[in-house]
């Protein structure tokens, strides 16, 4: 690898942890291992991991709370990899911040797949990311993950601030169902059509002056969703 990928391993069972491990060393990559979520809030803060593997029961707290402290203070992937297989706790965990979803028992080639994809998305945000994006009345700022509208602060949750971001930086460009719910959710995820068509009306209603003529956010009926690039 041309860069040294760090994650960071958030799992109290020993034998999964050790062999995530042993898989990740495998494959070159660098980890961080800690059993608890204190422990995991700590290694993020001091060692900024690319990637976090997170598992959702864990002895000291949530994993969820994980989940809304690493998203407090940083963008990079989170992918769950839980026992949890409820729908309502895949969804909970993705609207609060996390990228992915595995079930446990899980395949360790997918777990390196979906590792590879966040990596790769990450990165690709990162390179193309400015400080800010401004168009008309709608303001962006992507170091403090805050959107005004008049310049006044708008509280976007987690999936909706992902969906307006993802839409800006495709702006003018067709993005379909599928497309958006992998960049979202991802492949195999918890998201659904439905369940975008309902984030989307509420991201419009946050953003939109007038939602019955959106100037943002367009529809592409039957297909997908674009930023008015003009």
């Amino acid at each position: 690898m041309e860069k040294e990928i760090t994650v960071l391993i958030v799992e109290d069972d020993k034998y999964i942890s050790n062999f995530i491990c042993m898989s990740l060393r495998q494959e070159g990559y660098r980890y961080l291992k800690t059993e608890t979520g204190r422990g995991a809030i700590s290694l993020c803060y001091a060692n900024n991991p690319d990637v976090v593997i997170l598992d959702l029961g864990l002895p000291d707290m949530d994993g969820i709370e994980v989940i809304e402290n690493i998203r407090s203070q940083s963008d990079k992937p989170i992918i769950v990899v839980s026992a949890r297989q409820e729908e309502g706790e895949k969804i909970r965990a993705l609207d609060k911040g996390a990228d992915d979803y595995v079930v446990k028992p899980f395949y360790m080639g997918e777990l390196l797949a979906r590792i590879r994809v966040a990596v790769r998305k990450s990165e690709k945000n990162s390179a193309s990311m400015t400080q800010s994006f401004q168009k008309e009345y709608l303001k962006i700022d992507f170091v403090k993950r805050m959107v005004y509208i008049d310049d006044q602060e708008v509280h976007l949750t987690p999936i909706e601030y992902r969906l307006l971001v993802l839409l800006v930086s495709n702006r003018g460009k067709v993005l379909t169902h599928n497309q958006i719910l992998n960049e979202i959710w991802g492949y195999g995820g918890g998201g659904d059509a439905n369940s975008l068509r309902v984030f989307m009306a509420t991201l419009r209603r946050k953003i939109e002056k007038d939602t019955t003529n959106p100037r943002f956010i367009i529809t592409e009926v039957g297909v997908g969703y674009r930023f008015a690039e003009e």
